[in-house]
């Protein structure tokens, strides 16, 4: 069967915005907030011309979408190319695969990821159908994060000075506050709807620092597919959806005539500074009926610290699993096949006590007490010329020393190394990655993702991983395939997937603060014995310069 080839032009530019009496400047793609939906089935590829218009250099990430064999299209900032500089243009070969569902492209470049983000909708291939009846319309549902200030000043002020960014001042649902906030009561997005018919909502959960609870009053959601991977339906009152994280979800409106509050607020259990707001929108039933005064309200939505509503609803989530859709789990890891990876935030020493983060000292965040340095000619070029200086192949597959992760942790690990590590994988060997969360500093959950892959999660829990009797509890039947995975604080999370993607590849923490301080590593995924089974050549047309 022939496969679509689509075309996208993107123009990053500075645009207006107002909310909350707040009118600012802000980098958008084609004017929009949030940007296009990019359109395909199953297996297209897309060529999208990105036009940077703006003020500073930029990278474009196709979140969860595999690209086989072709990471030079992937985009992350100096890890697998250098920004697009202002008055330039690239064009990304984003090649479809396996994905089916909803997905997402973000800025990959600082934090102009908060402005710079679209859904991605991936249809079935022509000719085949959802494992679902067709859905009446198909709305995209973007989580989003507003800040009233300059989000690049932001986080640049924070990186200089060692201390923790500003909060956002909002949420948003498809770019607006909603009318829960001051100054925000016109701004709100409505959803129509007709008396009895079912939607597929698509959710993309694009916000900066916060995972979070979204539900409509009165309603109950159907889950049925999570990162463009189809799952076994779950009814459910609420999800809990964190940052880079996309859900499929069956709504029927089988309510009486009226409007209701669709809400989201955050899942947030740490001591951490976070946004506590709640973004609303409206779900409005087409017909003749006096509308309420304000939406019906019964809010569904659990406690922001219920971290048992978190893990209940992330707890029922598996994989479709059958013969049309099946799934490809690892069932046997050798010792050299298992990453233990914890994950912290940390402090750098600063001299004299000069920084703003705890006790003088600059914040950071580390795995296995690796806080990661971005380098400056990007990992993928060095890699495929054989730069040297550029990285080092030591990223520990260990934790340094093992102490209590989850519980009283001391001063152990406070202060991290800092390199540019890399992990070398053979091609088509199966992986294991453990994360481990730890109690360093400030306990938090982490969103772990990784490009490339999408992984299965066989297994997590509370307190410290037990690497003797935790894989007997490994689900290996119908694990669910993600591209990120919650991380339970001071808990852990175990995923597996089969290393057949050769290319560099990033790994990362989707809460933007963490993975800027640090929270980072690359997966190499070296070359098979053929040409199908080795990395692609770069783009004929060349890719950005680095100087």
């Amino acid at each position: 069967m022939a496969q679509n080839v689509h075309h996208y032009s993107f123009f990053l530019r500075e645009t207006n915005f107002t909310r909350l009496c707040t009118t600012k400047s802000m980098l958008t793609v084609n004017g929009s907030f949030p940007g296009p939906t990019i359109h395909v089935r199953r297996g297209d590829t897309a060529f999208i011309n990105v036009h940077n218009e703006g003020k500073y250099g930029v990278t474009i990430h196709w979140h969860g979408v595999k690209q086989p064999r072709n990471p030079w299209s992937d985009g992350p900032e100096n890890i697998t190319q250098c920004p697009i500089q202002p008055g330039k243009n690239f064009t990304y070969e984003v090649i479809f695969s396996t994905e089916e569902g909803t997905l997402w492209w973000h800025a990959h470049s600082d934090w102009s990821r908060a402005t710079v983000h679209g859904p991605i909708v991936i249809l079935p291939p022509s000719g085949k159908t959802y494992p679902f009846p067709e859905p009446y319309a198909e709305p995209t549902i973007v989580l989003g994060s507003w800040f009233n200030g300059d989000v690049m000043e932001l986080i640049e002020d924070a990186l200089a000075t060692g201390g923790d960014p500003n909060i956002s001042d909002a949420f948003t649902i498809n770019g607006w506050p909603g009318n829960l906030y001051n100054c925000s009561g016109e701004s709100i997005y409505t959803l129509n709807v007709t008396q009895g018919k079912t939607y597929l909502l698509r959710v993309v959960n694009a916000i900066m620092n916060e995972e979070m609870f979204f539900a409509i009053a009165q309603h109950n959601l159907t889950v049925v597919a999570q990162d463009a991977a189809y799952i076994k339906p779950v009814t459910t009152s609420y999800i809990m959806i964190a940052p880079g994280q996309t859900m499929d979800i069956l709504l029927t409106a089988n309510q009486s005539l009226s409007q209701y509050y669709m809400l989201s607020s955050p899942f947030f259990d740490s001591d951490a500074e976070f946004d506590n707001t709640t973004t609303s929108a409206v779900l409005s039933y087409e017909g003749n009926y006096t509308a309420p005064t304000t939406p019906v309200n019964a809010s569904q939505l659990p406690a922001i610290d219920d971290r048992i509503a978190a893990y209940n609803f992330s707890s029922r989530i598996r994989a479709l699993a059958t013969e049309e859709y099946p799934i490809n789990v690892p069932q046997n890891i050798t010792e050299s096949q298992r990453l233990y990876v914890t994950i912290s935030v940390n402090t750098i020493i600063c001299p004299n006590s000069s920084c703003d983060g705890p006790d003088g000292n600059r914040l950071a965040a580390s795995m296995n007490n690796v806080s990661f340095d971005i380098p400056s000619t990007d990992v993928l070029q060095a890699y495929y010329r054989n730069l040297t200086n550029v990285y080092t192949t030591d990223f520990p597959v260990r934790p340094p020393y093992y102490f209590n992760f989850s519980g009283d942790v001391g001063n152990n690990t406070l202060h991290p190394t800092v390199g540019t590590k890399v992990k070398l994988i053979e091609y088509g060997e199966p992986v294991e990655i453990v994360f481990q969360g730890t109690n360093v500093l400030t306990a938090e959950n982490h969103p772990m993702h990784l490009h490339g892959f999408s992984f299965y999660n066989v297994g997590n829990g509370f307190g410290n991983y037990n690497e003797t009797t935790d894989p007997s509890t490994y689900n290996l039947v119908d694990p669910p395939e993600v591209n990120t995975i919650g991380v339970p604080k001071t808990g852990w999370v175990a995923v597996r997937f089969f290393a057949d993607n050769p290319g560099v590849w990033f790994m990362h923490c989707h809460l933007e603060r963490h993975s800027s301080w640090g929270m980072d590593a690359v997966l190499i995924v070296k070359n098979g014995p053929t040409n199908e089974t080795s990395m692609r050549e770069p783009p004929a047309y060349g890719m950005p310069s680095c100087s």
